[in-house]
């Protein structure tokens, strides 16, 4: 099972075309979404492309790879335009003996882990910076924002195959891989 992970969509049309064409690139089996995927939030700026309709069209589309958790942005009103589900605050991915605990970031982050095992991966978004590391006693893995990237960092996605997370680039440029 190859995923593609993306967050913090915040509504750009364009940025959610790019996202689609990268996962049909990278053919992934499905999309696991961190939240954040219409609205652009009142301390973001109108993204590029800013229409939440056609990028609930998009998403609609696609809604039978879609695995989706809800972001601080996300309301019911949103869910009442997706045709797949976005209102849970974490799903759990197992990949071997390891358990991904897959959540946007506002409730569960690096100051409130959630109930982890000794090499379970914490993943999230919300910050919109990128990130994929080892830490003491966890993995913590952030695909960043495929529309307002912060902190200097590229439009960004996670992919998690066999074992491997890779952080790449929108474009498809590897930034950065690590063994699970």
């Amino acid at each position: 099972m190859k995923y593609m992970i993306a967050s913090d969509i915040h509504g750009s049309e364009r940025y959610c075309k790019d996202l689609l064409d990268a996962m049909q690139r990278e053919q992934a089996d499905k999309l696991l979404l961190l939240g954040d995927l219409l609205y652009h939030g009142p301390r973001n700026p109108l993204p590029e492309g800013y229409s939440p309709q056609a990028v609930a069209e998009l998403l609609n589309a696609h809604k039978q790879q879609i695995l989706c958790v809800r972001g601080n942005c996300d309301s019911e009103v949103d869910q009442m335009m997706l045709e797949f589900p976005i209102m849970a605050e974490y799903c759990i991915v197992s990949v071997g003996k390891r358990m991904i605990f897959a959540t946007h970031g506002h409730v569960y982050h690096d100051a409130n882990l959630p109930m982890l095992q000794p090499g379970d991966v914490l993943l999230h978004g919300h910050t919109h910076i990128p990130a994929l590391e080892a830490r003491e006693g966890y993995i913590y893995a952030n695909p960043g924002s495929v529309t307002l990237p912060k902190g200097g960092s590229a439009r960004s996605y996670l992919v998690l195959e066999d074992n491997m997370f890779t952080l790449k680039t929108l474009q498809g440029d590897v930034l950065a891989q690590l063994s699970l």
